[in-house]
């Protein structure tokens, strides 16, 4: 039961909408009646995504009935007209792909569906930042083609666009079980959002809330609401939603590939399989590329795209003034660089050598310059290198991160080849440089620092003068 104080505020005296009429957010507002579930936070899938592992983290009302939803309709919405996607016009350097499939919106849960509305189009969650309008939206919609190809491609990447319409799906069905009028909903009050967060917390990570909170903000600044909510409220809230996380809210952190994982890997592997041969290659490149497995990878067999995905093209050999040679793989379009950006890798002495391994993918699978840069034959079929394949293949090898593992994730790879560059004594803002950080986030990778750490805290400094420059700045 949380405390009196937090009861006292979501009362139904005390929670209004701010509003002239000062109407009650529901007549029997029950909000911590919710919460007192035995059941655990779920990822939940709504079904609205636009691939099988687009998954909606979603607020745990689904254990309640909607009784206004179920009066007015059927809680899932379906269509005869073939989905389509929203593609701009105007932006010069916007170029509409058509090569891919285009996003199918699945039906929602029954639990988890909102009140059928003309406000909001049954779509894939990340088209509802900018199709699901607010009452009295005043921008129309070729306005919004325009905007799309500018905001969207530029100031969110995909996976935000999709987290964000799961945070506004949830948004609206919590107005909705509490029957918030949708002028109400935009611009939303503070009293509004504070009470969309309380209800949140205590059932998940306070980064999924304060994701679901920004999505709920994007949301009115891309429609043209004023955003009014007091942010000194905000915050205290949101900082309080992160202190009531449960535990099973946070995965344990994922552990790092080693050099020793894999050439364990590598023997496991058929390099004389076309597949196994391309994930091989791309394990290496991810290491000591210290990329992401999404850059590497497409997200789907069905979904790579020449604008957004690396081909042959995009891999070229480097030599500085010294004669010294990296190989560089140019990625189109990057989470955070929707312009792209390289990594890069030198030649190793040992097996694991990610040139002798992308070589060898070459004459092996000899991808062509429309293919993807990993593209294989499979069962006599022309395939991308999916994330889901790259993975599946490797989750026979988790136990070699960790005798007690069940999954191979992806960001292991980042992991291992941060810490592999940091223990070779490569200083910190180098690595840092080479994993494209504009922060010192990938200080929160460091599972090993007294090995990493073990040449600074020497009697005798190993590096000298060297110190101040290898080592991250000390922050209070």
């Amino acid at each position: 039961m949380p405390p009196s104080f937090f009861q006292d505020f979501l009362s139904p005296q005390n929670l209004r909408v701010s509003s002239g009429s000062g109407l009650a957010l529901r007549q029997q507002y029950e909000p911590w009646g919710i919460l007192e579930t035995p059941t655990p936070p779920l990822l939940l899938n709504t079904g609205c995504g636009g691939s099988s592992n687009n998954f909606d983290p979603f607020l745990l009302l689904g254990s309640q009935q909607f009784p206004s939803a179920a009066s007015q309709g059927p809680t899932s919405v379906t269509s005869t007209d073939p989905p389509t996607r929203v593609v701009g016009t105007t932006a010069a350097n916007f170029q509409p792909i058509t090569n891919q499939v285009p996003p199918i919106a699945r039906p929602y849960r029954p639990a988890h569906a909102p009140q059928p509305s003309a406000l909001r189009p049954h779509c894939t969650a990340a088209q509802r930042l900018l199709l699901w309008k607010p009452a009295g939206s005043i921008i129309d919609q070729v306005e919004l083609e325009q905007r799309i190809e500018w905001v969207l491609t530029h100031a969110w990447a995909s996976s935000t666009r999709e987290t964000y319409g799961s945070g506004i799906l949830a948004f609206h069905v919590f107005c909705d079980r509490y029957a918030i009028p949708e002028t109400q909903r935009a611009p939303a009050s503070t009293e509004i959002v504070m009470s969309f967060v309380a209800t949140l917390a205590g059932f998940y990570a306070g980064s999924t809330i304060r994701n679901y909170y920004s999505a709920v903000r994007a949301w009115h600044i891309l429609h043209r609401f004023p955003w009014t909510p007091d942010q000194t409220a905000l915050d205290a809230i949101l900082k309080g939603s992160h202190a009531l996380a449960p535990p099973s809210s946070s995965r344990p952190p994922r552990k790092p590939v080693s050099i020793t994982a894999l050439l364990a890997i590598r023997e496991s592997l058929d390099l004389s399989d076309g597949r196994d041969a391309a994930i091989w290659a791309c394990a290496v490149c991810l290491f000591y590329g210290i990329a992401r497995c999404g850059e590497l990878t497409t997200p789907t067999l069905t979904s790579f795209s020449p604008q957004k995905h690396v081909r042959i093209q995009n891999v070229s050999l480097q030599t500085d003034r010294n004669g010294l040679q990296v190989t560089a793989i140019f990625i189109p379009v990057t989470k955070s660089a929707p312009t792209g950006e390289e990594i890069f890798f030198a030649r190793q002495l040992d097996l694991s050598d990610p040139e002798t391994a992308l070589r060898h993918h070459f004459t092996i699978n000899n991808p062509s310059d429309s293919e993807h840069l990993f593209a294989h034959t499979f069962k006599k079929t022309r395939r991308p290198l999916s994330k889901s394949v790259f993975l599946k293949r490797l989750q026979a090898f988790a136990h070699l991160l960790d005798p007690s593992a069940t999954t191979f994730t992806g960001h292991s790879f980042r992991i291992g080849g941060t810490l592999e560059y940091l223990l070779r004594s490569i200083p910190f803002d180098v690595v840092k440089t080479m994993g494209r950080w504009a922060s010192n986030a990938f200080q929160t990778y460091l599972r090993k620092h007294a090995q990493i750490l073990a040449p600074y805290l020497q009697g005798t400094p190993a590096y000298g003068n060297f110190l101040h420059i290898a080592m991250p700045p000390v922050r209070g």
